[in-house]
């Protein structure tokens, strides 16, 4: 289900939405704990979307420091090339406690926007390939919908080949 937000109800990734501007709609879906299908996949699903449209948003430490990564949901993050588009070394997926704490968003429902504190952020090149992309609003069973150029901006993303085949 595709329905306009008041501010009341928002999360973070809205209002930073809302402050910045930027033109998006937001999807509100069940979520089913039971569910066999990944947080993703189940959004794709749920919302009819093409699971290429859907992005996934992890957390990874890369040199040491908390990153983001955002693919599609049918794929992987690829770490390797995590790494390489942030100039670094090594990167590997960050424990998820941390990845709460530092987003301020719970698993399965982390949002690339509104986050505690920004950091470096890189989106799979694929996101380029479509006029309007859906990530986590925030919440489980909450996504929302925008240009990807809006999103790049937002998050600061550098845009490179950072996703696998699952």
């Amino acid at each position: 289900m595709s329905r306009k937000h008041d501010a009341g109800g928002s999360t973070p990734a809205i209002h930073a939405l809302i402050e910045a501007g930027v033109a998006h709609a937001v999807h509100e879906y069940e979520h089913d704990p039971a569910s066999d299908l990944s947080y993703g996949m189940e959004a794709a699903v749920a919302l009819g979307v093409e699971p290429e449209q859907v992005f996934k948003t992890l957390c990874s430490e890369v040199d040491g420091r908390l990153c983001v990564g955002i693919v599609p949901v049918g794929g992987m993050l690829d770490l390797k090339a995590l790494a390489k588009a942030f100039g670094a070394k090594r990167a590997e997926m960050a424990e998820p406690r941390a990845a709460e704490r530092a987003t301020g968003y719970v698993v399965g429902g982390i949002s690339p926007l509104g986050q505690r504190a920004v950091h470096p952020t890189a989106i799979d090149e694929t996101v380029e390939l479509f006029d309007e992309v859906y990530v986590s609003g925030g919440r489980r069973g909450l996504d929302i919908s925008l240009a990807p150029a809006d999103l790049i901006r937002l998050t600061g993303a550098v845009v490179a080949p950072i996703a696998k085949e699952s």
